[in-house]
């Protein structure tokens, strides 16, 4: 069996509208009739699509294998979760490895002179565009936030060190639910870019 892999795909869909427009901000709701391909008369169906510009999330190691986290107020979820820097890809044509870059920066005044691209995925494609793009920064040195001013939730939103092992442990325990957190660690450990945490599949020496 061949290994499993995505593949592009398109059906044909007409979209009927825009019942949320983003009202200046970077989503917009798209409402849209979708027919399933293949022979027949089947009747259209509707789908609403948040479009999203995409996300990075940066696993910020120190040479002593600590993460740089952030704890922020979410208000969709009523909680305030530990989270990794992160940002929209909403500069149009900016490389994602850059916009990884600025907000890593923007969000707790450090920038990293080593960077390595985990992976990519959709973050709910059932009805979202986002795409979620990991990244691990090493080398970091503090430079300051620079002329960026923190307002809403990023204001009140606290930094702090953590030990990769104890946030590994804390994902595995249930204890932190944010989903980019946890695939950003688990991508790491797996690949084994964290001492003590050998790439899958293969057997420590």
């Amino acid at each position: 069996m061949p290994a499993p892999q995505d593949r592009p795909e398109r059906w044909p869909a007409e979209t009927v509208g825009y019942p949320y427009d983003g009202g200046g901000w970077v989503v917009r709701l798209r409402e849209d009739r979708v027919r399933r391909p293949g022979p027949g008369e089947e009747e259209p169906f509707t789908r609403l699509v948040v479009e999203h510009p995409g996300a990075v999330i940066v696993l910020a190691l120190d040479d002593r294998d600590r993460v740089l986290c952030v704890w922020q107020y979410r208000h969709a979820v009523s909680a305030t979760l530990v989270q990794l820097p992160a940002g929209l890809c909403d500069v149009e044509g900016e490389p994602i490895v850059e916009v990884a870059r600025r907000e890593l920066v923007e969000e707790t005044g450090y920038e990293a002179a080593e960077w390595s691209h985990l992976a990519s995925t959709y973050s709910s494609p059932g009805f979202s565009s986002e795409q979620s793009h990991f990244f691990l920064a090493r080398d970091l040195r503090e430079v300051g936030r620079g002329d960026f001013t923190p307002e809403h939730e990023e204001a009140e939103m606290e930094l702090g060190w953590v030990p990769f092992a104890d946030l590994h442990a804390a994902v595995l325990a249930g204890r932190l639910a944010d989903a980019h957190l946890a695939a950003a660690v688990l991508l790491a450990a797996a690949r084994g870019e964290v001492r003590g945490f050998p790439r899958a599949g293969h057997v420590a020496e």
